[in-house]
């Protein structure tokens, strides 16, 4: 995997938010990761022929693991579905028989676990362990988390997707900086899923996510709504 370019459309785009395009002090107009932000697209053509390693599939995940979760409950499973065994049940119970499936190199399937405060002290035993955190404020943390999610379905299930997201949002950036398309997909039987996988009980299917190398064909970014209009200064 090699990492991309860090110029072009995208770093001009970055050069006109933040600051005059040209200006070589700028640190913006050459930023790799607003340049990796602003090229990403959703990629549709994957190179069949093409694979990721054990290790590689390994590192996306380790960087989608980095993302941020309520109380630091890393409420997140990752199924790599690269096998054509496996590729061949999934695709069946994708919507729209998608061949992005079983092209990409590997089709994530992104889990989240329902967000369950009891989980809190072992989820912050590493990082008293790490000298991070006192001890004495683990319970400053399980309470307001139980507070905030026992007895709470829908907010469990919120939370759940929340995290399922950030993680996915890691893994897609990181694989463009690598070079790698990728596109999440929502179309697909979360019941069939749940049965094929054998996702547990408290476990939620949030998203499909195709990655590896693409072929000729896929669009560029497309253009966005202008800032003006999703933007309010309080």
């Amino acid at each position: 995997m090699n990492c991309i370019a860090t110029t072009g459309p995208a770093t001009r785009v970055a050069a006109e938010i933040f600051g005059e395009t040209g200006k070589s002090e700028n640190a913006f107009a050459t930023n790799a990761v607003i340049e990796t932000i602003l090229s990403r697209s959703a990629a549709k053509y994957y190179d069949p022929a093409a694979t990721l390693s054990d290790d590689q599939i390994r590192g996306l995940v380790r960087i989608g693991t980095s993302a941020p979760t309520s109380f630091h409950l890393q409420n997140w499973r990752f199924i790599a579905v690269r096998s054509p065994e496996a590729k061949a049940r999934l695709r069946p119970i994708a919507w729209n028989n998608q061949p992005a499936i079983t092209d990409a190199a590997v089709t994530f399937i992104i889990i989240s676990r329902l967000a369950d405060a009891s989980t809190v002290p072992d989820r912050l035993a590493p990082v008293v362990e790490a000298g991070i955190m006192p001890a004495r404020l683990v319970p400053e943390w399980e309470i307001p988390a139980r507070g905030l999610y026992d007895d709470q379905p829908q907010r469990q299930r919120d939370e759940a997707v929340r995290s399922a997201t950030f993680g996915t949002a890691a893994i897609i950036y990181a694989a463009r900086s690598l070079g790698l398309g990728s596109t999440p997909m929502i179309g697909f039987d979360s019941e069939a899923v749940h049965v094929e996988f054998g996702l547990a009980e408290d476990e939620v299917p949030v998203m499909l996510l195709t990655v590896g190398p693409e072929r000729a064909g896929n669009w560029p970014q497309k253009p966005r709504m202008p800032v003006a209009d999703v933007l309010d200064f309080a």
